[in-house]
């Protein structure tokens, strides 16, 4: 089958894509956190350490879901991929539960600001982590000259 070679890239492409995209969200999500936190009349240190702790849970899911991104593209036989398969299925559900999850959490009034400062700092600082190992995957790749093989994927098996 015939593709539009203007929707597909080179694999290796794919995880600077993902590592965009993820970084973008993830600042993104970071700055709504940060208005929140500077919505309140004072940010407390067990406020902080809660940011931290999202930070943490968070970043280390998204961080294993960067590896296992990477995996996948990194794997597949095709040598250029559609620019929108950085996710799969699955995964670009997840992304629309938790971007509808928090659009609700945020227009509903029923969070209080002190929730969504907390809950986005941490998730937004865990996203964009996640953008930059793939980021750091690529660049990797990227210097392995014998990029474009399979071979390529055992690059970011390191991360």
């Amino acid at each position: 089958m015939k593709h539009h070679t203007l929707f597909y890239v080179k694999k290796e492409t794919l995880l600077a894509v993902a590592g965009t995209v993820w970084l973008l969200a993830g600042f993104n999500v970071a700055r709504l956190g940060i208005i929140a936190y500077r919505m309140l009349p004072s940010a407390t240190a067990v406020q902080m350490l809660l940011s931290l702790a999202v930070f943490c849970a968070f970043g280390t899911m998204f961080y294993k879901m960067a590896g296992k991104h990477s995996r996948r593209i990194m794997n597949d036989q095709r040598v250029e991929n559609a620019i929108w398969n950085f996710f799969d299925f699955k995964s670009y559900c997840i992304m629309a539960v938790m971007m509808g999850g928090g659009i609700w959490l945020r227009s509903s009034g029923l969070a209080p600001i002190v929730l969504i400062a907390v809950l986005y700092t941490g998730i937004g600082c865990a996203l964009a982590v996640a953008g930059a190992a793939f980021w750091i995957i690529f660049i990797k790749i990227k210097r392995q000259p014998s990029c474009g093989k399979p071979s390529c994927a055992q690059a970011e098996e390191g991360h």
